[in-house]
């Protein structure tokens, strides 16, 4: 089995003191480690019948396009307002401190499609909630949504599950 949260690498007080930071690129670094992280944020979501994995900017891209290979299913990205070309449908979400946009294309999920998001982390769950709520007015089936880490001490999992939304998740950090 492999050891996931052996193959992340924590850097302390980044980007600012007190901040453990998960870094991730270790892991991705890593081909059979990568392989067997993406392998195991399908299974869940193998028989599924899954349209499109939705990633969300930037670190979702990553997983998001090998999720989406071993599932033969499409993928979408949700990016940072301003950087798609053609018509969007965006949300404003919470961050720490203060708020952003982000925006998926109008047209790039059809009302039914079954749809599973994903990112690197889950902390806060600002964007995770941003994301389902773009999702969710586009008419999309949400089935799931999936992250390599989960920092439980934010409640963002929680506040996707308490929105009716499956949460895999194949690490957890205690703290921030």
């Amino acid at each position: 089995m492999t050891d996931f949260k052996a193959a992340i690498r924590t850097i302390p007080d980044y980007p600012k003191p007190g901040i453990q930071f998960r870094d991730i690129t270790t892991l991705l670094s890593d081909p059979s480690v990568f392989r067997a992280a993406v392998d195991a944020l399908v299974g869940p979501y193998a028989n599924a019948r899954i349209r499109h994995v939705v990633g969300i900017e930037a670190r979702g891209f990553i997983l998001g396009g090998a999720l989406a290979h071993q599932l033969t299913a499409g993928f979408v990205p949700i990016r940072k307002s301003g950087k798609l070309p053609r018509e969007t449908v965006s949300v404003t979400y919470a961050l720490e401190y203060g708020e952003d946009r982000m925006e998926l294309h109008r047209d790039a999920i059809e009302a039914g499609e079954r749809v599973l998001l994903t990112d690197d982390l889950i902390a806060t769950g600002g964007t995770a909630l941003g994301a389902v709520k773009l999702l969710r007015g586009l008419g999309a089936e949400i089935v799931g949504a999936c992250f390599l880490v989960d920092l439980p001490d934010l409640g963002g999992a929680q506040n996707l599950r308490d929105l009716g939304v499956d949460v895999h998740c194949l690490v957890a950090f205690d703290g921030e």
